[in-house]
């Protein structure tokens, strides 16, 4: 807990040496995340009818009310607080859980990698720790971590590399293979000493992110690792509301196809989106952090009470 305390010190001087501002945004929702594979918690509102949409659904990220304060002209800005994700709960999973997410207005994702990196050595210097930085293409990763081009290369030759493990590929779709080579084979690769910046991604993988393209089209997107453990996710952010519409909507119609849970489109991001200046955001998972710092795979090891003792 004490080191939770400094890092969450640490984190606010070093955005407050950057003129970059602390905000806070609802915690509850009347929209939801849309992500087919997240699921949000969401609880009734009892009061009067007028106070607007009942049902409200816990945030998974901040990254909505943000880019509306974004779109309202608050300029760069971050937020350190609670999200919550439903059906997550395990050795690293945590059903609620510490993010923090900020955004900078006039970057690119190339030029947050390198903030990011910044932040997270600063992190590992309190511990009296330093890390070595490789900053790769996706498609660099996998030609040099497991010998294929997962843009070119054939679904049997993604496949091959997983054989000797049993997995039950019914209903499996290519950018699932390309995860769990991810997952299976290529993180756990990762030096413990180093942080790796992967960028460039699938544009099926784009979620949030600007397309850029091309042949073939990239999303404009990074992800960070301290050792073999995911601590960043960040974008250069698409701020086309159409478009946006149609991965809101595509997401509804695979979670119809499974059968899941619907969450309402988030109508207020939509409506802002056109007024959202150039920028770049990244979030990052601060338990994921102190699990990396300590060298744990077990997030309840970071936690005060973990949610089975909650």
């Amino acid at each position: 807990m004490r080191q939770r305390a400094r890092i969450n010190a640490l984190i606010r001087q070093f955005f407050a040496d950057r003129g970059v501002l602390e905000v806070e945004t609802p915690i509850l929702s009347a929209a939801g995340n849309t992500e087919p594979n997240i699921d949000s918690f969401h609880t009734d509102f009892s009061g009067h009818s007028d106070a607007g949409a009942r049902r409200r659904w816990l945030r998974t990220s901040p990254e909505y009310p943000l880019k509306r304060l974004l779109a309202a002209g608050v300029g760069d800005c971050y937020e350190l607080g609670r999200v919550f994700r439903n059906g997550e709960a395990g050795g690293r999973h945590n059903p609620e859980f510490t993010m923090l997410e900020w955004y900078r207005v006039g970057w690119d994702h190339h030029r947050l990698i390198d903030e990011t990196v910044e932040l997270v050595r600063a992190v590992l210097a309190t511990e009296g720790r330093r890390a070595g930085v490789q900053v790769l293409t996706y498609r660099e990763l996998f030609q040099q971590a497991v010998g294929v081009d997962p843009f070119a290369d054939s679904d049997e030759a993604l496949r091959a590399p997983l054989a000797d493990i049993h997995i039950d590929g019914t209903g499996l779709v290519r950018d699932d293979w390309l995860d769990l080579l991810m997952t299976h084979r290529i993180q756990p690769s990762f030096p413990v000493d180093r942080i790796t910046v992967v960028h460039d991604w699938p544009a099926t993988q784009a979620a949030l992110a600007r397309i850029r393209p091309g042949e073939p089209p990239l999303a404009e997107r990074f992800e960070l690792y301290l050792g073999s453990v995911e601590l960043a996710n960040g974008y250069h952010e698409l701020n086309d509301a159409a478009e946006q519409r149609q991965r809101f909507e595509r997401d509804h119609q695979i979670r119809r196809q499974r059968g899941a849970v619907l969450p309402p489109i988030d109508e207020a991001l939509l409506a802002a989106l056109p007024a959202m200046p150039d920028c770049a955001g990244v979030a990052v998972g601060i338990d994921r952090l102190l699990m990396a710092l300590n060298g744990t795979p077990r997030i309840a090891d970071v936690l005060a009470f973990d949610f089975a003792q909650a």
